[in-house]
């Protein structure tokens, strides 16, 4: 179990969440259904003022001398540049730009009655409460990977394509989806546009400053059904339930050996290459491993601690 714990220890944040808390396409169109829902709602209530009764389809109101089809002409040329003040993130509509500002003011009206998680999209809960029913009805044939819903099964299938179609102008890294390059570009301008109003803490992804909060609230939403240990993000229970099913999914191409944590594997990897990135500043010894090294420096710890 020692070595169990030291391979939770590798698992990377940043990687768990670089695909994970994109919006896929589904979601892109329930935004634009809901944004066209409420730009319909503003252009029926603008012609309501006027009380019109008519059949015609095209009239004219005897304040504006305008008709309705110049109108809807003028509203729809002036959607297109709504603007978030906070980051500077441009959309096309008033209404996905309402549903953003959720980022940054906090805002979360949908809960899960479950477990008390909430959302600031309802599109999020729908997601979300298909976790407890632990239904995956989108597998894929290649591999028999199940998802929750359709988007990530297409994203999922760009993994055995190859498909890399957005490339980042100033280091050539390539990325399948444009929410991974936009967040990819903030490591090279620095930018941090997502802070925790509690600590102050900034972050370069809205998914990681998700779970960040959690670590103030004490939340941890994601249970594994077998032994009931609760975990902060799905991705460390993913990994946590390999345990009980004995998966390895990630493979030494030398020698064959095989992990349930990618971390493992690429400190595996530097037994064959004989890279020892890890390095003590105190005594200059070099350790293949982080965990190596973790445990090195507790001997250092431990002199200071019993100096006389």
């Amino acid at each position: 179990m020692a070595f169990i714990k030291e391979e939770s220890e590798d698992v990377e944040i940043e990687e768990t969440f670089r695909v994970k808390h994109e919006d896929t396409e589904e979601d892109m169109m329930v935004l634009k259904e809901e944004s066209g829902e409420l730009n319909n709602m503003q252009d029926k209530n603008q012609y309501k003022k006027h009380d019109f009764i008519t059949g015609q389809k095209s009239f004219s109101c005897s304040q504006t001398e305008k008709t309705s089809s110049q109108k809807r002409a003028q509203n729809t040329g002036s959607r297109g540049h709504f603007t978030c003040q906070e980051c500077g993130q441009s959309f096309d509509q008033r209404g996905n730009l309402k549903i953003h500002m959720r980022i940054h003011t906090g805002e979360r009206p949908y809960t899960c009655e479950l477990c008390g998680y909430s959302f600031n999209r309802k599109e999020s809960l729908t997601r979300h409460m298909k976790i407890h029913t632990g239904k995956k009805p989108y597998t894929c044939k290649l591999c028999g990977n199940s998802f929750i819903q359709k988007g990530d099964l297409k994203s999922h299938m760009r993994i055995h394509t190859g498909e890399h179609t957005y490339t980042c102008p100033q280091c050539g890294r390539s990325f399948t989806h444009r929410q991974t390059l936009n967040a990819h570009i903030r490591i090279h301008t620095g930018e941090k546009p997502f802070t925790c109003q509690q600590c102050g803490k900034s972050f370069t992804q809205i998914g990681n400053l998700k779970v960040h909060k959690r670590i103030h609230d004490g939340e941890k939403p994601f249970v594994c059904q077998q032994c009931g240990k609760c975990f902060i993000e799905h991705g460390n229970l993913k990994v946590h339930m390999r345990i009980h099913t004995g998966e390895k999914p990630f493979t030494c191409q030398q020698c064959g050996k095989c992990f349930s944590v990618k971390g493992t594997l690429k400190s595996h990897t530097s037994v064959h290459t004989g890279e020892k990135p890890y390095t003590c500043s105190q005594c200059g010894i070099s350790f293949t491993q982080q965990g190596s090294f973790k445990r090195h420096l507790r001997i250092h710890t431990r002199e200071k601690l019993y100096t006389c």
